[in-house]
């Protein structure tokens, strides 16, 4: 088989009379951003093709407030392995059903080590397959190793090469689609920030709790921007509003001697919390907006990321192995380099088929200094 240079691994052959590609890849917003630039390079070496996500809800929502290299999604039913949920048979056959009359030309695998995505992307019986797999996997037509650290986009980009697409982005670009900007400020309202003052998006949430930052550490961090003269925005989803209040609440307390209920810092500028008001059209309009997005290793930071926006991320050093921004001069990264959990010691090195995970979900990043993330924070807004 014929490989060329010039991908993350090898490039190999391409496949004949492509069309019609399907791409797996479930979960969050992250998840989907690292798949992104595996999107457009198989776009670039398949001229004409469409691609359809096999996605989530999440990830139709954000097609429908974004411009992306993608065509359209195809939304996952609950699957083993794929997608949480109990599942439903008839769901599942109908799902496969209407895959199958699509007639895919080619079906890439981006949804880990395929020990449950591979059979299951077998099943929308395209003429090609490609993928990832550990060694109990079901092998697809061309098949990569599976180790767990690796960088996501670019292990995607290495799936992508086994089609024959060489890279031509090596991280995922965005843009908010125009009635979702023009919208924004009917949205925010007094949030808004003023044109002569700098914006600060903090993102204090995260999927693991062992990867949130305390609030305690965001306040910090918030109060200080707002006294030198920026606005900050705590965003969430509705289940965490509690925890951007929090946000709001230490960075006000640290401002006043105590609480208080209007969430406006030393210096004049307003600290305050949008969490569970912003829908994903809502929540890209403002992240393309953002002079700089503090977040945790989450889907909204690597949403912002997407957009543009710099960044300054608290991560888990294994964790920013696998997602970490590549570049520094827009996207800075705090680690913390935990190797055991803070309660029963156990080694969180070793992942889920390597290792039971503790149950703990104690902060492993919560000795990150505030000041160190701070002096980030100050440099990408320009204060």
């Amino acid at each position: 088989m014929e490989r060329t240079v010039g991908g993350v691994g090898p490039v190999l052959e391409r496949f004949a009379g492509v069309s019609r590609i399907a791409l797996l890849r479930g979960g969050g917003l992250g998840d989907l951003m690292f798949a992104l630039p595996a999107v457009s390079a198989l776009k670039a070496a398949y001229p004409g093709s469409a691609v359809t996500l096999l996605g989530t809800p999440a990830h139709e929502a954000l097609l429908a407030a974004t411009h992306t290299p993608l065509d359209d999604v195809m939304v996952l039913p609950a699957a083993e392995g794929v997608r949480p949920g109990p599942e439903d048979p008839a769901a599942l056959a109908t799902f496969f059903g209407a895959a199958r009359a699509r007639q895919f030309d080619l079906a890439v695998q981006l949804h880990g080590g395929g020990r449950f995505s591979n059979p299951f992307l077998l099943q929308v019986r395209a003429r090609h397959t490609v993928g990832s797999a550990t060694p109990d996997a079901e092998p697809l037509e061309r098949t990569l190793p599976y180790t767990y650290y690796q960088h996501e986009p670019t292990r995607a980009l290495e799936v992508a090469g086994l089609a024959g697409a060489p890279p031509v982005l090596l991280e995922a670009r965005l843009n908010p689609r125009a009635e979702f900007v023009a919208g924004l400020p009917a949205v925010l309202g007094a949030a808004l920030p003023r044109t002569d003052r700098p914006l600060l998006v903090l993102h204090p949430g995260a999927t693991d709790p062992r990867r949130h930052w305390p609030a305690e550490s965001f306040g910090a961090v918030a109060k200080a921007a707002a006294d030198d003269g920026a606005t900050v925005v705590v965003i969430g989803d509705h289940t965490e509003t509690e925890l951007a209040a929090a946000v709001v609440s230490a960075a006000v307390g640290r401002s006043t001697g105590g609480p208080s209920t209007g969430g406006r810092s030393a210096g004049g500028s307003r600290v305050s919390s949008v969490a569970g008001r912003l829908g994903l059209g809502e929540l890209a309009a403002l992240l393309a907006r953002a002079d700089a997005v503090l977040a945790n290793d989450s889907g909204p930071r690597h949403l912002a990321q997407a957009l543009g926006a710099p960044t300054v991320g608290i991560y888990w050093a294994g964790n920013a192995l696998t997602s970490g921004p590549l570049g520094r001069g827009r996207h800075r990264v705090h680690l913390s380099w935990v190797t055991h959990c803070p309660v029963c010691g156990a080694d969180v090195t070793q992942v889920g088929w390597t290792a039971p995970r503790c149950p703990h979900n104690d902060s492993l990043v919560a000795g990150i200094r505030w000041e160190d993330v701070y002096v980030d924070v100050r440099s990408l807004l320009g204060l």
